[in-house]
């Protein structure tokens, strides 16, 4: 007697696991877009604490005052515009909170990636000066605190981060939900 069993998938078994499996693989793709995104998101906020970190340790230092403002071109301070179009860290001999030819730049920070906006409230909308105990303070001596917020360019709801200075100087940083990034 001659049997022959013929092995394999039916048509239907075939297209029930092919929809399974890009199921399972759609939802993997999307959790690790998500991951991306926060890794993405906590590496431009590491950047952002470094430079405050690097800021107030070089005016302690130095024992005189160190600013970080933002800038388009690397040399100058910016009126206008947000701070993820780069920033200078220079050493501010006047006080002013702004960049004179005779300053040095210590340090430039490249504009961030296209999808990220980090914005400021008031006080830290134009620099961040740090004095020589490394306290923050405004070029008409008062104390400088804020918050830096930073997320990826959405008009939905997401995750952001926010850096917070307070009042001596120290910054922090933590996760936010916001509404929109815009």
């Amino acid at each position: 007697m001659d049997t022959k069993h013929t092995r394999g998938f039916t048509l239907v078994e075939s297209v029930v696991t092919l929809a399974v499996a890009s199921t399972l693989l759609s939802i993997g793709i999307s959790t690790l877009g998500d991951l991306l995104h926060g890794l993405r998101l906590a590496s431009v906020s590491n950047a952002v604490l470094q430079q405050l970190h690097l800021a107030r340790s070089e005016a302690i230092k130095r024992n005189g005052r160190m600013a970080l403002c933002k800038s388009a071109d690397g040399a100058t301070c910016s009126d206008g515009g947000g701070w993820e179009q780069g920033w200078i860290l220079f050493q501010d001999l006047n006080n002013s909170g702004t960049r004179e030819p005779q300053e040095p730049v210590q340090q430039r920070l490249e504009p961030l990636p296209p999808q990220f906006l980090l914005k400021a409230n008031s006080p830290l909308a134009r620099y961040v000066s740090y004095g020589p105990l490394g306290a923050t303070m405004m070029a008409s001596g008062a104390f400088q605190a804020g918050t830096f917020t930073l997320c990826r360019l959405s008009a939905g709801p997401g995750e952001g981060r926010q850096i917070i200075i307070n009042a001596g100087g120290r910054p922090r940083s933590q996760k936010v939900q916001l509404e929109n990034c815009m």
